[in-house]
């Protein structure tokens, strides 16, 4: 797994490509979470366009860093979920916890910055 981080405007936008799953990729993603709360950034939007597959690691792991940014007074929204995701989250009733959007723009723009 591979993550890349940008910014437009005030919203950081972390790219994660490849494989979110237990040992792949979940604990990289914990430490990226934490480093971008520890920079002060609330507005975070986690772009899942190029994940190629996810398990119930990484499903947690993703629910850990909104939980996480959540209490930290910020917001995580989910960009570029593909049609296995989306029903996987359908499935697991976690899509009603995530704000998710057919692109980054939209998810950054959601922010109102």
């Amino acid at each position: 797994m591979d993550i890349a981080q940008r910014s437009i405007g005030n919203v950081v936008v972390v790219d994660v490509t490849g494989q979110i799953r237990l040992g792949d990729g979940d604990e990289l993603l914990r430490d990226k979470i934490q480093s971008l709360l520890h920079q002060g950034y609330k507005q975070i939007v986690l772009n899942l366009a190029g994940v190629s597959y996810i398990d119930s690691a990484g499903l947690g792991e993703i629910a850990h860093a909104h939980a996480s940014i959540t209490r930290q007074g910020g917001k995580l929204k989910l960009a570029g979920i593909t049609k296995r995701l989306h029903d996987l989250l359908s499935i697991t009733r976690l899509l009603t916890v995530f704000d998710t959007y057919d692109t980054e723009t939209e998810a950054a723009e959601s922010f109102g910055s």
